[in-house]
């Protein structure tokens, strides 16, 4: 079947893991990438489209959780739902909650008492971080940026890393731990730390801007007519549709509308956002004042770019570790890290339990949706590996050796609590993540052992 000239296509290999063509819309400014497509598939290729790639996303929130409300007290299937994971209950068969894993890396061993400094940078990496408020910083490489390397030469970007809170650039955030550790969980080498994009206008320019060819007059004009990027791709779209079949005319109308979708809530928020003044200095207006809209928008924008191929691998940080952010939508006016800290209060633990357990409603919401997008004879959540989690585990004592996580997707088996085998290595589910989504390392971290009783 011939296709359009105007359209750009970018051959690529995938290691054996599905259709190696992906189409982009081309405009002034825009490049929409498209979902797979059986229509603009060749015959042979077309019968590889239900074999769609693995991906991978971690989920993070930081502070970690009460864990008496949190980890299930049988082990196996049809646990009963503690109170901070029953809003999961709708997705139960898609996740599996894992207890007993730890980071023995995120230990003093002579350094300064900084649980949040160590644990966080240790949370994907396994590694133990170098104590320093300077430039030197030192940790190791993520499990996403081993998976992002592999996987790079098939995809537009390597990984996508999102956050909710703009980073604290000042000093240390930990006692002698420079704020970098605590900004983020993606770590490209050693030395190297991946900041979180947290402004929704970037990310959507970051997926489908065309930013070096859009000249300002054309920028300003679409701002003054509030017009729509699909706006600029328009005759494209239409060519396209030209050689679709029904199906795939039915999915691209779906896409496209998700983009629209996503642009307006991001036009609203933008006339809506906040200037916050955090750690001593100003953050630009360009945040969402709502919070739960910011998440949701930052991670319809991370399934898109899933959905296209445009990347396999994404972090999303619900806050950056040691967050303070009071959750006045919940009637909680505290700081959230000030609550973690609780020491057995009574009204700060029924706060604290009050936002992990809204934390995990934003979580099963967003696996109810990666459940409902089509992806080959399967769906976006089947195929992806989700890692849900936070670098300590009982908030009020920093806990690393018994961390809140939970594996979803994938198309595991689900409605499991797997009770691991106290202080088993975290590396080993990660380790074992990369194994089943065809990286062949043999080890991880601090473990060469993938976890037991994961895959049955």
């Amino acid at each position: 079947m011939k296709i359009n000239r105007s359209l750009k296509h970018i051959n690529t290999i995938n290691h054996g893991s599905g259709p190696s063509r992906r189409v982009f819309l081309k405009g002034v400014g825009a490049a929409i990438a498209l979902p797979v497509m059986e229509s603009l598939l060749p015959p042979a290729m077309a019968k590889s489209i239900e074999q769609r790639p693995k991906r991978m996303t971690v989920v993070y929130s930081p502070n970690g959780m009460r864990m008496t409300h949190y980890t299930p007290t049988t082990a196996g299937k049809n646990y009963e739902a503690p109170p901070i994971l029953q809003p999961l209950e709708k997705v139960r068969d898609k996740y599996t909650v894992i207890s007993g894993l730890g980071h023995y890396q995120a230990s003093a061993f002579g350094a300064p008492p900084a649980g949040h400094g160590r644990s966080c940078p240790a949370f994907l990496t396994g590694a133990h971080a170098k104590a320093t408020e300077g430039a030197d910083i030192y940790c190791g490489v993520s499990v996403d940026q081993v998976a992002a390397k592999y996987f790079a030469r098939d995809t537009q970007l390597a990984s996508l890393e999102l956050g909710i809170e703009p980073p604290s650039l000042l000093g240390s955030c930990d006692i002698n731990y420079s704020c970098t550790y605590t900004n983020t969980i993606s770590w490209k080498s050693p030395t190297q730390a991946l900041p979180a994009m947290v402004a929704p206008s970037d990310v959507f320019e970051h997926l489908f801007g065309d930013g070096n060819q859009i000249d300002e007059p054309t920028r300003q004009m679409k701002l003054a007519h509030k017009s729509s990027i699909l706006d600029f791709i328009n005759q494209e779209a239409k060519k396209v549709n030209q050689s679709l079949g029904v199906n795939d005319r039915h999915k691209m109308a779906q896409y496209l509308e998700s983009i629209r979708d996503v642009e307006r809530r991001i036009t609203k928020a933008q006339q809506t956002t906040i200037e916050m003044n955090l750690d001593g200095f100003t953050v630009p207006a360009n945040i969402p004042s709502d919070y739960e809209e910011h998440v949701k928008i930052m991670l319809d924008l991370q399934m898109l770019a899933l959905q296209t191929d445009m990347t396999r691998v994404s972090t999303f940080m619900l806050g950056r570790e040691l967050s303070n952010h009071a959750y006045n939508n919940l009637g909680v006016r505290d700081g959230h890290h000030a609550l973690s800290h609780h020491a057995n209060n009574p009204e700060k633990i029924d706060k604290l339990v009050k936002v992990n357990t809204y934390h995990m409603q934003l979580f099963a919401d967003y696996l109810e949706k990666m459940a409902s997008i089509p992806d080959g004879d399967s769906n976006l959540l089947d195929n992806t590996f989700v890692v849900r989690g936070a670098c300590i585990g009982e908030s009020n004592e920093h806990d690393h050796m018994d961390l809140p996580v939970i594996l979803a997707g994938g198309g595991l088996e689900g409605n499991r609590h797997i009770a691991a085998k106290k202080h088993t290595p975290m590396c080993s589910l990660l380790l074992s993540v990369l194994q089943q989504m065809g990286v062949p390392a043999q080890s991880f971290g601090d473990s060469s052992e993938p976890l037991a009783g994961l895959i049955t």
